[in-house]
């Protein structure tokens, strides 16, 4: 994993980025870490030649994810590539052995999941993503029941995180970092930059 990874606070991703305005509104607000989306189907989705554009508006310091969804180990490898983004996000049935195929000098691996995980890196990975049960529902975990158990290690919470909720949501699981996507946007595949805005603002303010 890169040393850019880490560091005070809380960790914020803003995922599903398209346009320039989006990343320079999202690098200015704070994030960490911005992702594209590479899987197929998605409203998000981008192509790898403008993702590798939109990077080069990046600063270092913010880490640039691609997002894959089931597909094979070298179509990932060739978008990540012709991407130029330093960090890969898996979600789907992986398993470690995608993860060691995967690893470079380098790269950031993430593991998105919505099972229960003990900890980050039983796979492999430098950070764990923890996705609400529904993927893509909107709908987050009900942090504060038996059902949500926070892992160990680097983790992010997703699914159903609005400005209006982040806080909460970490102060109840003490999540290492937080992941957004439909929650700033103004409709569906188009992102607010008042939200990002928001977002980050929120996210940072809920632990001292």
């Amino acid at each position: 994993m890169t040393d850019e990874v880490g560091g005070a606070g809380v960790f914020v991703k803003i995922c599903g980025l398209r346009t320039a305005v989006d990343v320079d509104v999202a690098v200015d607000a704070g994030a960490d870490a911005i992702g594209f989306v590479f899987a197929p189907g998605s409203p998000r989705t981008i192509d790898p030649a403008l993702a590798r554009e939109l990077g080069a508006r990046i600063p270092e310091r913010v880490l640039t994810v691609g997002v894959f969804r089931g597909q094979s180990v070298a179509e990932v490898r060739r978008l990540t590539e012709e991407s130029g983004v330093r960090g890969v996000q898996l979600h789907g049935e992986e398993g470690p052995a995608d993860f060691a195929a995967l690893r470079a000098e380098g790269r950031t691996l993430l593991r998105a999941t919505s099972q229960h995980v003990a900890r980050c890196g039983e796979y492999g990975e430098d950070l764990l993503l923890i996705d609400a049960p529904d993927p893509g529902s909107g709908k987050p975990w009900n942090w504060g029941s038996e059902e949500f158990t926070a892992p160990r290690g680097r983790w992010l919470l997703a699914g159903g995180l609005t400005p209006g909720n982040v806080g909460e949501a970490v102060r109840a699981t003490g999540a290492w970092g937080v992941d957004v996507s439909s929650g700033v946007e103004r409709e569906r595949g188009i992102k607010s930059p008042e939200l990002i805005r928001a977002f980050v603002a929120e996210a940072r303010n809920s632990r001292p």
